[in-house]
């Protein structure tokens, strides 16, 4: 038997998220000053007032006709926010579409494709590149890969991707349009705005606070993280919680479960508007975070270089493997997932069934809408 090891070093303090360059400090920064009506904000605010004056002027041009809303003739729904920064919309959109499905309904779903090199209008498949269809768009094909077809189509204008989507699959009884709460052009049934725990921050405008137009305005549901809906909240309001999976996925689409992980040197990563949220869960699931690295949203990976410790495994979001793991396969993506209240598809059954043009063509295909929601 060899003689017993002597006196180890203590574990090493993981490193203090590397301080990301040009955009990502900027953000982090407003994200700090959106939270209180501190001086920082009092000086934006007369921007935020020149801010004020656009929306509603643009608002009011829609109103009277002299720009021009159209809609696409299926059911729309609009998930989306007041707030700049994420807020979770996108497994919001894939929960949404996944209760739909089990109701019988045939969905597709419609995005700009924020941040993408294209401008055309394209259906997004589950090996399109993130490049070319946007980070999220992407994403939501690839959750549906393996289960029923699920159609996603992105254009600059959404109502050219609705067009082409119903185009290609004229059976569709329902569109999801993931973000466009302010895009009004495209006409809308139903909406849902999102806010996460951090609510309405200060309450001002862009760029003294993180509203993107007035509230409270009038949508159709309201879900929230955190324990209070936002001030003010006219429509119904349904909380909602961000969670890990259990485990994290391989670029083959195998899977390791997160407490194999435990006590392995982990390279965080994390390319989104509150990347801090993704490392916290991280290390609340035991995982040892060496190193943890913000990004700015939406980034694209070209010029990131992977980590020089070769014994460091890297770990990111599911947002960031779609893109990442063209460069770096050997990364770890953590899905996140939303539990949403089971009264909120409740209230959604309802409001849907009132739609008259859902019953021509999947009246006959849905089973009741007062079954237990998916």
């Amino acid at each position: 038997m060899g003689a017993a090891p002597g006196p180890q070093p203590p574990p090493a303090a993981p490193s203090p998220a590397r301080p990301p360059a040009g955009r990502a400090t900027a953000e982090q920064g407003l994200q700090k000053i959106w939270q209180t009506r501190g001086p920082a904000a009092w000086a934006l605010w007369p921007v935020a007032l020149l801010y004020h004056a656009l929306v509603a002027l643009r608002r009011a041009l829609y109103r009277t006709g002299l720009l021009r809303s159209e809609h696409p003739g299926r059911p729309v729904i609009v998930v989306g926010n007041v707030i700049a920064g994420g807020a979770g919309k996108t497994p919001v959109v894939i929960a949404l579409v996944k209760h739909l499905q089990a109701r019988g309904l045939r969905v597709g779903v419609i995005s700009r494709g924020y941040g993408r090199s294209t401008q055309d209008c394209r259906a997004v498949l589950p090996g399109s590149p993130a490049s070319e269809v946007g980070d999220e768009p992407a994403l939501i094909a690839r959750s549906f890969a393996e289960s029923a077809a699920m159609p996603v189509f992105v254009a600059p204008r959404r109502i050219t991707a609705a067009r082409a989507l119903l185009a290609a699959h004229p059976g569709t009884d329902v569109i999801v349009c993931d973000d466009g709460l302010q895009h009004l052009a495209l006409r809308r049934d139903l909406e849902i705005c999102i806010f996460n725990d951090q609510g309405i921050g200060n309450g001002f405008l862009l760029p003294a606070g993180p509203l993107r137009e007035p509230w409270p305005r009038h949508v159709d549901f309201v879900l929230h993280a955190g324990h209070a809906p936002p001030e003010e909240a006219s429509a119904p309001a349904f909380g909602l919680q961000r969670r890990l999976a259990p485990w994290a996925v391989r670029a083959d689409g195998s899977r390791v479960p997160l407490a194999q992980l435990r006590g392995q040197p982990l390279h965080a990563l994390a390319a989104v508007a509150r990347p801090g949220d993704f490392f916290a869960m991280l290390q609340a699931e035991g995982l040892t975070l060496e190193h943890m690295e913000a990004l700015p949203d939406h980034y694209d990976f070209n010029s990131w270089k992977r980590p020089l410790d070769a014994r460091q495994t890297v770990i990111c979001t599911e947002k960031d493997a779609v893109k990442l793991w063209a460069l770096h396969p050997q990364a770890l993506a953590v899905p996140l997932a939303v539990q949403i209240d089971p009264l909120f598809f409740d209230a959604l059954d309802v409001r849907l069934s009132a739609l008259p043009a859902l019953a021509p063509t999947a009246a006959e295909r849905k089973p009741p809408l007062s079954s237990p929601p998916a």
